[in-house]
C-alpha cells in the first residue's frame, strides 16, 4: 500500500460508523436491483407482440443484462480501490435509476434494450460493493448475520419477482394508464429514487483508497474473457452447443481469460488479485459457490417451465407456486447467519447441503399429475437448504481474507455466480431440450404432438435435467464436508477488537 492510502486508512475510524444506516441503504438498493432481474420474464411474450420482434429478439433484453453485468463484476475490485464507498453505490444507484426512467419511456425496442443495458451497469457496480462494505464495517463474529440480512434481499427479491410482475402484467387498471409492460419500470423509479436520497444523507465512506495503477490490458482482457463465456453459454440454450454464436465466444472468451489469469499473476497490482485463492478456504467455498449457483439457476429456470409445460400453468400461477419459498427462504436468511455467528458454518453448511440433495431427489419425481402442493412443498425444502448454505459458505471464505484482498474477493465470487449461473442455465436447458426431444421421438407425431404427449416431453427433459441437478448437488455436499471456521488474518483481529472496544464505550 502506497503512502497515501496509509494516511486515508488512519483517518477511517470504523468505530464512529453508524452501521444501521448503512445496512438499510445497502438493502433498499440490493432489493430494487435484484427484483428488477426477474420482474421482466413475465413481460416477454407482450413485449414480443406490443414491440413488433421475435422472441430471439426480445432474449437480448436478459441476455445483455447478464452479459453487462459478467464484464463489470470482475473489474469492481479495482473500481473499489479507486472510488469511495458513497461514489460507488450512488453511481450504481443512479444509473440504475437512469436505465429504469429510459427503459419506462423507450417507445421501441433499442432504446428499451439501452434502457437495460444501463441498469446493468448499475447492478453489476452494486453487488461487490455491498459485500465488501459489510466486511468491512463489521468485525468476523457478527458478519453472519449482517450477510443473512443481504441473503434475504438477495433471494426474496427474485422469487416474489415473477408473482409481482404478474399481478401488474394482469392490472387492466393500470393497462389503461400506459401499456402494463412499462409500469415494471415506472413503479421502480420511485424506489430507486429514495434509495438515492437515502444512501446520500446516510451512506459514510468505509474503504481506503490505494488508486493502483489501472492495467488498461487486463480490463480488455477480462471483458473478452468473462464477457465471451457468459454470452457463448447464455446463447447455447437457444441455438445448441454446435451453433457459431455458442462455441465461437467460448473459445475465444477461455482464450482471453487464460491471459488475463496470467497477466494477473505477474502484475504487482492486479485488476483482480488471485492470491486470494492462496487461502485454502477462499478455494474451497469459491470451488463450491460454483457448483451451487450452477444448481440454483438451472433449477429456478426449470421449475418455471415444468409448472407452465407439463401442468399448464399460467405464468402468474406459478410466479405464486414459487412464492412460499422465496418467503420461507427471506425468513431463513437472518435465521442462518446469526446461527453461522454462534455456531460456525459447519453446522449449518453439511445439513443444509444434505437437505438440497434430498430437495433434488424430490424434482426427480416430478411428472404430469404431480399436484401443486407437493412442487411448493420440494420447493419450500429446496430454498430452506440453500439459505443455510449460501451466505455461512461465503462469510467463510471471505473472513480468511486480509482487508486488501476484502474487493478481490467479493468480486471474484461475484463473477463466479454470474458465469457459473450462465453455465448451469444453458447446460440444463440444453439436457430438458434433448430429454424432450428424445421422448417426442418415440410418439406417433414428433412435429404434433397431442397435450399429454407434449406435457410428458417436458416432464422427461426436466427430469432429465434435474438428475444431472442431483449429481451437482451431491458433488456439492462432498466439497461441503471440507468447510470449517477459518483462522481471521491478525491485524482484521486486531481492528475487530478497536471495533468492540469502541462500542462498549458507547454504549
Amino acid at each position: 500500500m502506497n503512502a497515501a492510502g496509509t494516511q486515508q486508512e488512519a483517518s477511517i475510524d470504523l468505530s464512529k460508523i453508524k452501521r444501521g444506516p448503512i445496512v438499510f441503504a445497502l438493502i433498499i438498493g440490493a432489493f430494487v436491483a435484484i427484483l428488477n432481474e426477474t420482474l421482466l420474464g413475465n413481460a416477454l411474450p407482450e413485449l414480443v407482440n406490443e414491440l413488433g420482434v421475435t422472441y430471439s429478439t426480445i432474449q437480448w433484453l436478459a441476455t445483455a443484462y447478464m452479459l453487462v453485468v459478467g464484464v463489470l463484476v470482475p473489474v469492481t475490485a479495482i473500481l473499489q480501490e479507486w472510488f469511495s464507498t458513497r461514489q460507488m453505490f450512488l453511481s450504481a444507484m443512479i444509473l440504475f435509476f437512469a436505465g429504469t426512467l429510459i427503459s419506462a419511456v423507450s417507445p421501441g425496442f433499442e432504446l428499451l434494450l439501452v434502457g437495460r443495458i444501463v441498469q446493468a451497469l448499475g447492478t453489476g457496480l452494486m453487488l461487490p460493493v455491498m459485500m465488501n462494505t459489510i466486511l468491512v464495517i463489521f468485525p468476523p463474529e457478527k458478519r453472519g448475520g449482517a450477510m443473512g440480512l443481504m441473503g434475504l434481499v438477495i433471494m426474496f427479491a427474485p422469487a416474489i419477482g415473477p408473482t409481482v410482475s404478474g399481478l401488474i402484467l394482469d392490472s387492466t387498471f393500470l393497462a389503461d394508464i400506459a401499456s402494463a409492460w412499462r409500469w415494471l419500470f415506472i413503479l421502480v423509479l420511485p424506489l430507486a429514487a429514495f434509495s438515492i436520497v437515502f444512501a446520500a444523507i446516510y451512506m459514510k465512506n468505509v474503504s481506503n483508497l490505494t488508486k493502483p495503477k489501472v492495467d488498461v490490458l487486463s480490463i480488455l482482457l477480462s471483458t473478452i474473457g468473462f464477457g465471451g463465456v457468459v454470452f457463448g453459454f447464455s446463447k447455447a440454450g437457444e441455438n445448441g452447443w454446435n451453433h457459431p454464436q455458442v462455441y465461437w465466444p467460448i473459445i475465444v472468451g477461455g482464450v482471453a481469460l487464460l491471459f488475463f489469469i496470467w497477466r494477473q499473476l505477474k502484475l504487482k497490482a492486479p485488476v483482480m488479485d488471485l492470491r486470494a485463492f492462496k487461502f485454502p478456504m477462499f478455494t474451497i467455498v469459491s470451488i463450491l459457490m460454483l457448483v451451487l449457483m450452477m444448481t440454483l439457476f438451472s433449477s429456478m429456470t426449470l421449475i418455471p417451465l415444468y409448472l407452465q409445460g407439463a401442468l399448464f400453468m399460467t405464468a402468474f400461477r406459478s410466479g405464486l407456486v414459487l412464492l412460499p419459498g422465496g418467503i420461507v427462504n427471506g425468513i431463513m436468511a437472518p435465521i442462518s447467519g446469526k446461527l453461522f455467528d454462534k455456531f460456525g458454518p459447519r453446522v449449518l453448511v453439511i445439513p443444509g447441503l444434505i437437505i438440497l440433495v434430498a430437495a433434488l431427489w424430490l424434482f426427480t419425481r416430478f411428472d404430469a399429475s404431480t399436484s401443486t402442493g407437493y412442487v411448493i412443498t420440494a420447493h419450500i425444502i429446496m430454498l430452506i437448504g440453500l439459505s443455510m448454505v449460501m451466505m455461512p459458505a461465503q462469510t467463510t471464505g471471505l473472513n480468511v481474507l486480509p482487508p486488501q484482498l476484502y474487493p478481490h474477493g467479493t468480486a471474484i465470487l461475484n463473477t463466479l455466480q454470474q458465469v457459473s449461473g450462465a453455465i448451469g442455465t444453458a447446460l440444463f436447458i440444453s439436457i430438458m431440450t434433448n430429454g424432450t426431444k428424445d421422448y417426442l421421438s418415440t410418439t406417433s407425431d414428433p412435429t404434433a404432438p397431442t397435450p399429454a404427449e407434449a406435457a410428458n416431453g417436458v416432464v422427461a427433459g426436466v427430469t432429465d435435467a434435474f438428475w444431472i441437478g442431483l449429481i451437482l448437488a451431491i458433488v456439492a455436499l462432498v466439497i461441503g464436508l471440507f468447510i470449517r471456521r477459518g483462522k481471521v488474518p491478525e491485524g482484521q483481529e486486531a481492528a475487530s477488537t478497536g471495533m468492540h472496544s469502541a462500542e462498549r464505550q458507547t454504549n
